[in-house]
């Protein structure tokens, strides 16, 4: 049998949050460190709580485009949240239509993640915009897509902890605006840069009070791992335009990936290296 194509992604220690912030917070923090393939990102050095950027999400958001169910919804949590948070802007070298697909598909990077042995999540698409996920430590979660555009994604989740930190069961719901924008520098490659609004509300009142006093450490937290979240889905882009060989094999061998899902990656993946070798061949022909 032949050899398979090897591949190295960055990775680092793990580390299981909230798995209310769908994939950025919930999720390892796995490209820490000098390893990985080409992985880079810059990054705001913190995140901002201020009541100036709360309101300015809030008020970003596309209600007219929205469900009356999907704004009343919405609003109850980001009216009145325990924490808000705007995570760190990251900026990434990635293409555009890979960016889109692994922000609408979060489980194609916990399967990744699952491959490599580096996380205890689990999760599953239950429906076309809805996922249900569990961290192995007492935390569930339910995750909607309610809206998404190439500029922007709003997710809203609800989810419960009832673990061996707690003596009854926590509830909490959220709100996550994911926004993103691109540039295309001269050489043709793609520049995406994203942010996160995060808005978490507890339903105890003992949690309340805990996620206030440790809001900062929570929120360095999340700031960390949207960080590292960011480098990695830019390796899993550079790495499927360096060696689409290698990243066809993971595709075929990642859990807790459905065929839909797992054919669309394929394609994307093909795509990703098919436009690298068109630039490579455009910067060759310029004088």
């Amino acid at each position: 049998m032949a050899e398979r194509s090897k591949i190295t992604i960055g990775r680092g220690r793990t580390c299981c949050a909230m798995a209310l912030l769908v994939v950025v917070a919930a999720m390892p923090s796995v490209t820490r460190g000098d390893g990985g393939l080409l992985g880079q990102s810059h990054s705001e050095k913190e995140g901002d709580s201020s009541r100036a950027q709360k309101e300015a999400a809030i008020n970003s958001l596309p209600m007219q485009r929205l469900t009356r169910e999907a704004q009343a919804r919405i609003l109850s949590i980001a009216g009145k949240p325990t924490i808000y948070r705007r995570l760190p802007t990251q900026m990434i070298d990635c293409d555009r239509d890979m960016f889109l697909f692994l922000s609408r598909n979060p489980e194609v990077l916990v399967a990744m993640w699952d491959l490599m042995g580096i996380t205890n999540v689990q999760i599953s698409r239950t429906g076309p915009y809805q996922m249900e996920a569990v961290d192995g430590s007492g935390t569930t979660c339910q995750v909607d897509l309610v809206y998404g555009d190439p500029n922007m994604h709003v997710f809203v989740a609800s989810g419960s902890y009832d673990g061996p930190l707690v003596a009854k069961p926590i509830n909490g719901n959220g709100v996550f605006i994911l926004t993103s924008r691109y540039a295309e520098s001269s050489g043709g490659r793609t520049t995406v840069t994203g942010s996160i609004d995060c808005f978490l509300q507890l339903e105890s009142l003992g949690a309340d009070l805990i996620a206030r006093t440790l809001s900062g450490l929570i929120g360095r937290s999340a700031d960390n791992n949207f960080t590292e979240t960011a480098k990695f889905i830019a390796q899993v882009s550079q790495a499927s335009e360096k060696n689409p060989q290698a990243m066809l094999d993971v595709a075929s061998r990642l859990p807790q990936v459905t065929e839909p899902v797992r054919g669309e990656f394929v394609t994307r993946i093909m795509s990703v290296a098919r436009t690298g070798v068109e630039r490579d061949e455009r910067v060759a022909q310029k004088p």
